[in-house]
């Protein structure tokens, strides 16, 4: 009775699928968050006849054959890359990037994290860093007794002092983008780190080598879009209750099968 592995692997797909949509909903406040999609693909077959077999001495083919399916697997969680809306925060570091690209920051191993929250801050000393404390690069410090920040499309960081009518250049924020940014890992805290899929990081001055640029005083929302998510939602839930009928079906199958006399 194959009908009860199959349907078992459906219901573990549509499991899996559902887990996925939960993450998406769960995260639809957070900052600079894609939504994820999994995708799955069909198991191996049972080839009973296989299509143009001779099925005649006169050399008559086979059109199609007999190929039974034994059911379907999981074949990826993918990353939807989109653009977020922005939102107006007013915060000097609050930094939103419109279009492709990355913040680079520094992880407390010394390997290169990527994120697209944007929402910086500054420690005591003046560091700039992230919600985390992760330093971002490359690392610029705020001067204790600047007045303000202001932080332009290009990355470019400026301090006003109250003595000063011209403002000070502290630094400049690149963007770093990747050759298939489907392939960054996850590591949580709205952080990616880098793969072997994803290739190496290219790092770039905003606006330059298809990369975007930064908007400060907003951060990207998250992409979801919960009543997408509700839908497909509902789908799952019926394709794994549809799949649950079927082991239903045959175990009332096999139950008749054993009453025979």
């Amino acid at each position: 009775m194959r009908a009860l592995s199959i349907a078992a692997t459906g219901m573990s797909a549509q499991q899996m699928r559902v887990e996925v949509i939960s993450q998406n909903l769960a995260n639809m406040s957070t900052t600079g968050y894609n939504a994820r999609r999994a995708e799955f693909a069909d198991l191996h077959y049972e080839q009973v006849a296989r299509p143009g077999t001779i099925s005649s001495a006169t050399g008559t083919e086979l059109p199609t054959g007999v190929q039974l399916g034994l059911g379907a697997r999981a074949t990826a969680v993918t990353m939807e890359i989109a653009q977020g809306s922005l939102v107006q925060t007013g915060g000097d570091l609050d930094l939103a990037i419109e279009g492709n690209g990355y913040i680079e920051v520094t992880l407390p191993s010394g390997q290169s994290g990527y994120t697209r929250d944007g929402s910086l801050k500054r420690t005591g000393d003046g560091q700039i860093v992230t919600s985390d404390g992760y330093p971002a690069v490359p690392g610029i410090t705020i001067p204790e007794d600047a007045r303000s920040i202001a932080i332009n499309a290009d990355g470019e960081v400026y301090a006003y002092f109250l003595d000063q009518v011209e403002p000070q250049l502290l630094g400049q924020f690149n963007l770093v983008g990747f050759s298939n940014m489907k392939g960054l890992e996850a590591i949580g805290s709205n952080l990616f780190v880098e793969t072997p899929a994803s290739g190496p990081p290219l790092a770039a001055q905003p606006g330059t080598e298809g990369l975007g640029t930064f908007r400060q005083g907003y951060l990207e929302d998250s992409s979801v879009d919960p009543v997408r998510e509700i839908t497909k939602l509902i789908e799952a839930q019926r394709g794994y209750e549809l799949n649950a009928k079927v082991i239903t079906a045959a175990d009332q199958m096999l139950g008749a099968t054993t009453q025979i006399r």
